[in-house]
């Protein structure tokens, strides 16, 4: 039997002339032939989540330690949060829902144990063998370091769901070749030597919406963390104009409201506006660029998916909270100090002897390597680990674990 694939209906509704293509994918680095049930970025979507990246996730901290409490969010929470947002912004201005959501399904793949502080200790010990980026790592993992297919190493993704992962924040070079970020991660462009991922240019609304879909996440669920772990309190909120709206606007209609149910009604609202802000401005700019392309995107002079300037404002006194009343909070620095410490402590044990790697698929290489391959090989092993096993790890090989809680 035949299927015809365009008849199965595939999203939710019809695409604008600006959205991406699944039809017209630019294709894999290896071919393969199309599903006759699933459109290219559907399996994009569906590999992803079956990757052991993604089931990592679960135990990777976001801002809390996973130890601290059940319901504190973890790097997974965060991402089906993130993907959810993205989904939503992508239905409202027609873009294909299924590559926003594996964008943002996959944007976190590349982060280390321990949230922030992981990255920066591993980009610490790694920056005289080129540092450490998570999105290149993320790019590292979907492209090599996933290992199940047959016939090429890691999930041979389309190229639009790669352009996503490298470009969601913007290009990465300048017309001129400039990186406009500092200098381009060495794995982006190693890839991009075999699949050009066009690093001048911007990247497909789907990616955009993934990436603003990720500052309205954290930003509102970093507020309902903090608030429960008792870091934020709603005096703390009141400073700032846009959140004390919010919350006179919740007490006026629900005077009497207990506090986890104020806390929500809060949130919901926050992501709301947030989210009809992005939109109302996407659609201010279609009407000054008229794009009749996915290609009028890439090639237009500013991104589209973004805040208001007034909500842009309320995003970086958000930020500035959050650095000040958590992320600086002296108590989440000494914990911050403990996960640099096993970090650095792992790195130095499997660079003096690299056997310690016992999960390794490579383990029995990478002794004779030269320091710098051998340096990536334990990057690639330590920022793979969970928060829970870095610190099973470290107990396995060192008298003292610092004491994350």
């Amino acid at each position: 039997m035949t299927i015809d694939r365009r008849a199965l209906g595939f999203g939710s509704g019809e695409r604008a002339v600006y959205a991406a293509d699944p039809w017209t994918s630019r294709g894999r680095l290896y071919h393969e032939d199309g599903s006759p049930t699933r459109s290219d970025f559907q399996r994009d979507r569906d590999r992803i989540v079956h990757t052991t990246a993604f089931r990592r996730l679960k135990h990777k901290t976001q801002v809390f330690i996973a130890q601290d409490g059940d319901h504190y969010r973890t790097r997974l929470t965060h991402t089906i949060e993130v993907a959810q947002i993205a989904r939503a912004l992508a239905r409202a201005l027609k873009l294909d829902e299924d590559l926003a959501e594996g964008v943002a399904l996959v944007h976190d793949f590349g982060h280390t144990p321990f949230g922030h502080t992981g990255e920066d200790a591993l980009h610490e010990v790694l920056l005289p063998y080129g540092g450490f980026d998570h999105n290149a790592q993320s790019l590292r993992i979907v492209t090599k370091l996933e290992r199940r297919y047959a016939e090429f190493d890691g999930i041979n993704l389309t190229w639009e769901s790669l352009e996503g992962l490298v470009k969601h924040n913007g290009p990465l070079l300048t017309a001129d070749g400039v990186g406009t970020r500092g200098p381009v991660p060495q794995p982006i462009l190693d890839y991009c030597e075999l699949h050009d991922l066009e690093l001048a240019t911007y990247a497909s609304l789907e990616a955009q919406v993934a990436a603003i879909a990720d500052d309205i996440a954290y930003n509102t669920h970093d507020i309902d963390d903090g608030l429960r772990s008792g870091y934020l309190t709603f005096d703390m909120l009141e400073e700032i104009p846009f959140l004390a709206g919010l919350m006179a606007e919740v007490r006026a209609r629900y005077p009497h409201l207990e506090p986890s149910r104020f806390t929500h009604e809060i949130m919901r609202r926050q992501i709301t506006r947030m989210v009809e802000d992005v939109i109302g401005v996407a659609q201010e700019r279609f009407s000054q660029l008229r794009p009749e392309s996915a290609a009028d995107i890439r090639g237009a002079d500013r991104v589209i998916a973004t805040f208001s300037e007034g909500m842009a404002e309320t995003d970086r006194q958000i930020k500035a909270m959050l650095f000040k009343r958590i992320y600086r909070n002296p108590d989440i620095m000494r914990i911050r100090a403990g996960a640099a410490r096993i970090v650095t402590d792992l790195f130095a044990a499997y660079m003096a002897n690299p056997k310690e790697m016992q999960s390794h698929y490579w383990v029995d290489h990478i002794a004779g390597l030269a320091d710098a391959p051998k340096a990536r090989h334990v990057g690639d092993y330590l920022a793979g680990m969970t928060d829970t096993y870095a610190i099973s790890a470290h107990r396995r090989l060192f008298d003292h674990t610092p004491d994350l809680r």
